[in-house]
């Protein structure tokens, strides 16, 4: 006999390819005890009705009620967890200045476990609850509260990849906020790899320890040598912030005589599990061999009006087979939801394809073919967060983790303007990404649990 744990009846969202959406109207997802979709059948299908009256009226089935809607759990490439303390401030200052007034002394009073256990179970909490059922976490130097990140994320059921940061070169970082020494940071490094792996075989959406060298300046070429090795030794995940803003790609021009890129492929931290966040000056030479290794971009949108120098021309680099995810960069960016996130990637592209400056000819304003849809920002949300990261997640999908968000377009404080039952569904999608608040986020599932709930 068939059983399955849970079997959800829903209207549904899905990318189905970077640009096209697909509307899963009224489909049976029915999940295994892993908490993956083992089976997504449709009105239409032979077994519908059999499942239909086997499951309905079990403690396992789940409809949806009229208005309400499944989309993918968000997937956020790139989350400073200890700067959640300092969302929403303090953002007036360049980069090289923001990190070193503002950041750094924020990030060193995460030697305090105590101060850290607050600041780390609120910003996984608060992440869940605006949608983000996989994220993928810049820590601080300190090996136990990184640890603690970590643990949390088992707790509260988020999909956490956490990496321990390293910061060992005295001459771009502070000395109240380094590493001891090059030596104790790799030891650190190998050691919290050791102890998430170990952590990870006790929970079912899995953990996930990070290679997290924090940027080229931070770091020495021991230290970069030494990570990569790691990475190599471990088949481990990588994270680093790549060619941000003007002030660090040319940092790292002027030390290596070549681009962000090319020095890190040199240390072995380029691969199909490595992500770099931001990546504005990317040039066509460095997007190939992120094609080439399978690394992807996390494009911060939402951070980069504010850090980066320029617009990032993602259609560009999507175009040019890079893989492509979203992220937060809290506190770089003020809002921890990828709703938020999603719609600014839409509105910068928009921005660099039309250009800004009217002073200059339409023609001669902005850089062409540069827009990307809604459909393509859900995406990078979503599937491309899951191929990013090289996991099967962010579809709704067989064989798929089932990470998903209820959104109910009823709620009285934030109701959607939807006012015929038969109006398009794709209408729909739209104000859902266009319109959505965590007050619409009913449920969060992540690997078939629920892990957050809203009355």
């Amino acid at each position: 006999m068939i059983s399955y744990t849970k079997v959800f009846q829903a209207t549904a969202f899905s990318s189905s390819s970077p640009k096209e959406v697909e509307i899963l109207k009224e489909h049976l997802f029915c999940i295994n005890a892993d908490g993956l979709i083992e089976k997504v059948v449709g009105p239409e299908a032979d077994d519908y009705k059999y499942l239909l009256d086997l499951y309905q009226g079990t403690e396992n089935f789940h409809r949806l009620a009229d208005g309400q809607y499944l989309l993918p759990g968000f997937i956020d490439l790139h989350v400073h967890a200890p700067q959640w303390a300092q969302s929403g401030t303090a953002l007036d200052l360049p980069l090289y200045d923001w990190l070193n007034t503002y950041t750094f002394p924020l990030e060193s009073r995460f030697s305090d476990i105590h101060f850290a256990k607050e600041i780390y179970e609120d910003v996984v909490a608060t992440l869940l609850a605006n949608g983000t059922t996989t994220a993928l976490y810049f820590a601080t130097i300190h090996k136990e509260a990184s640890l603690l990140l970590a643990k949390i994320c088992t707790e509260k059921g988020q999909r956490g990849l956490v990496g321990k940061v390293v910061m060992d070169d005295p001459e771009q970082t502070p000395e109240n906020y380094r590493d001891a020494d090059t030596q104790t940071a790799l030891a650190d490094t190998e050691d919290f790899i050791l102890t998430v792996k170990e952590l990870a075989k006790s929970v079912k959406q899995g953990v996930y320890p990070v290679i997290t060298p924090r940027f080229i300046p931070s770091c020495t070429d021991e230290a970069l040598k030494g990570l990569g090795e790691l990475a190599a030794k471990y088949d481990t995940h990588i994270q680093s912030h790549c060619s941000e803003s003007d002030w660090a790609h040319t940092y790292v021009q002027d030390r290596f005589n070549k681009n962000d890129a090319f020095a890190l492929h040199d240390f072995g931290l380029l691969g199909d599990k490595s992500v770099m966040a931001h990546c504005n000056f990317l040039n066509d030479d460095d997007a190939e061999l992120f094609a080439n290794t399978g690394t992807a971009v996390s494009h911060c949108p939402i951070s980069n009006a504010y850090f980066a120098n320029s617009v990032i021309p993602i259609a560009h680099l999507h175009a040019k087979g890079v893989e492509i995810g979203l992220g937060s960069d809290i506190s770089g960016g003020f809002s921890p939801s990828l709703f938020d996130n999603a719609r600014q990637a839409v509105i910068s592209s928009r921005m660099l394809d039309d250009g800004v400056n009217p002073s200059l000819p339409a023609e001669k304003r902005g850089v062409p073919n540069s827009r990307i849809t809604i459909n393509e920002a859900f995406y990078f949300a979503t599937a491309g967060g899951g191929e990013s990261l090289s996991l099967p997640i962010g579809r709704l999908a067989e064989n798929y983790a089932w990470d998903v968000q209820i959104i109910d377009t009823t709620i009285a404080s934030a109701k959607l303007p939807i006012y015929s039952t038969n109006e398009d569904l794709f209408d729909v999608f739209q104000k859902i990404m266009y319109l959505a608040r965590p007050e619409n986020i009913r449920e969060v599932w992540v690997q078939g649990e629920k892990v957050h709930s809203r009355m």
